[in-house]
């Protein structure tokens, strides 16, 4: 029981001449600006460099790759340098990207695949060997067929004179188009078109690389192939049994030479625009 006199209790609520409320600071005064911590935020992310990945697309896992593929002699240095330079998780959708850099074909839509990287190293390296190139180091001028996602086609790019890429799907043009819209366009053409008739207009080319295969070569490569150049493209061998990478070298007289090379399974080639 309190004494007489004693203070009575405080009571709640308290009266607001009671209430001791600190003075606002001058942070608390501003008002929220989800603007301006938009603005902050995107000034940011420009004083930095893009990432070069983490994870599995990140710079280290595609010098792994790089080196798997030096350990089983595939490619050349040359080669091998322009695998290392190209981002190959950037040709693929996002939910692949994991698996840009395993020794695996991936699907792009359509039907269609990007090829295994030692495959591509197979064959841009086999380019490399043809008469021309090793005596010029480099590949000249080159008639890719088959687009597809451009990552060949951006490969192809660091290591020739000039690229003409061909491709007869109108959505995986388009899509090599945007993919491959800051290489510089002196060097790579992109075209939509039949791949079978090649690209005239270019011809003559010191390298031919196809990216389907049929069970012939068509005429209209074998004559815009330069002589001395060299042609590197699937085809099927021994009444379709089984499908091979089919060198071919032009001599001086016009007269070529063919040799079969790995078994691989490639699109089947066709002709038309779609």
């Amino acid at each position: 029981m309190s004494q007489r006199g004693a203070p009575k209790p405080a009571r709640f609520p308290l009266a607001l001449n009671r209430l001791h409320v600190d003075a606002p600071s001058s942070a608390a005064r501003q008002p929220l600006r989800p603007q301006r911590l938009l603005r902050e935020a995107a000034q940011d992310a420009a004083r930095h460099v893009p990432p070069t990945g983490i994870g599995l697309d990140s710079a280290p896992v595609r010098m792994s790759m790089v080196a798997r593929l030096r350990a089983e002699g595939l490619g050349g240095e040359a080669v091998l340098a322009a695998m290392a330079q190209v981002h190959r998780h950037a040709f693929v959708d996002t939910a692949l990207a994991p698996q840009a850099y395993e020794d695996t074909s991936l699907p792009i839509g359509h039907g269609q695949t990007i090829s295994k990287p030692s495959v591509v190293a197979r064959m841009l390296g086999l380019l490399f060997e043809g008469e021309t190139a090793r005596a010029s180091g480099q590949l000249g001028r080159v008639l890719e067929i088959g687009t597809g996602c451009g990552y060949q086609a951006a490969l192809l790019a660091a290591l020739a004179h000039e690229v003409v890429s061909i491709e007869r799907l109108t959505a995986l043009h388009e899509r090599a188009r945007l993919a491959l819209a800051h290489w510089p366009r002196s060097r790579l053409r992109l075209v939509h078109g039949d791949g079978m008739l090649g690209h005239a207009a270019r011809a003559p080319y010191q390298s031919i690389i196809a990216a389907a295969g049929g069970e012939s070569l068509p005429t209209a490569w074998l004559d815009q192939l330069l002589p001395g150049g060299r042609l590197v493209a699937p085809m099927w061998q021994g009444s379709a049994s089984r499908q091979v990478l089919m060198v071919v070298d032009k001599a001086a007289d016009g007269t070529v030479r063919q040799r079969a090379h790995d078994g691989v399974l490639f699109v089947p080639l066709k002709s038309g625009t779609v």
